[in-house]
C-alpha cells in the first residue's frame, strides 16, 4: 500500500482499529436522597380559636397592641398565618390613612373656600 491511501493522524474521520479496547460505559452515580437535596422546613400548627382570642385581647391593650402588631408582622419566630395577617392589616391601615388624608384635604379645601366667600360678604 502506498502512503497516498493512508489517512493522516489528525483526521476526525479516521478509521479505528477493530482490536482497540474502549473503556466500558460507567453510569453516572445516583442522585442523593430527597431529604438531602431540600432543607426541611418546620411546619407550624394552625392557629386555634383560643390563640386568636388571646391575640385580639392583646390588641385591645393601649400602646401594647400597636407594638405587638409590628412584632407579629415583622418578627422572625411568629406563626406564618399570624405574620401574614398582620402584614395585611398594616397595608390596609396605610391605605385607609392615605384615603383619610385625601378626604380631609378635599373637605378642608371646600370649607376654606366657603369661609373665604363668607368673609367677602361681611
Amino acid at each position: 500500500m502506498s502512503d497516498y491511501n493512508q489517512q493522516p493522524v489528525n483526521n476526525p474521520n479516521q478509521q479505528y482499529n477493530q482490536n482497540q479496547q474502549y473503556p466500558q460505559y460507567q453510569p453516572p452515580p445516583p442522585p442523593p436522597p430527597m431529604q438531602q437535596q431540600y432543607p426541611i422546613v418546620p411546619q407550624w400548627p394552625h392557629m386555634k380559636i383560643g390563640q386568636w382570642m388571646v391575640t385580639k385581647l392583646v390588641l385591645l391593650i393601649p400602646f401594647v397592641g400597636i407594638i405587638m402588631v409590628f412584632i407579629w408582622a415583622f418578627g422572625s419566630n411568629v406563626n406564618p398565618s399570624k405574620k401574614t395577617y398582620f402584614q395585611a392589616e398594616l397595608i390596609w391601615s396605610l391605605i385607609m390613612t392615605a384615603i383619610f388624608i385625601l378626604i380631609m384635604v378635599a373637605v378642608g379645601s371646600v370649607v376654606t373656600s366657603l369661609f373665604s366667600d363668607l368673609y367677602y360678604y361681611f
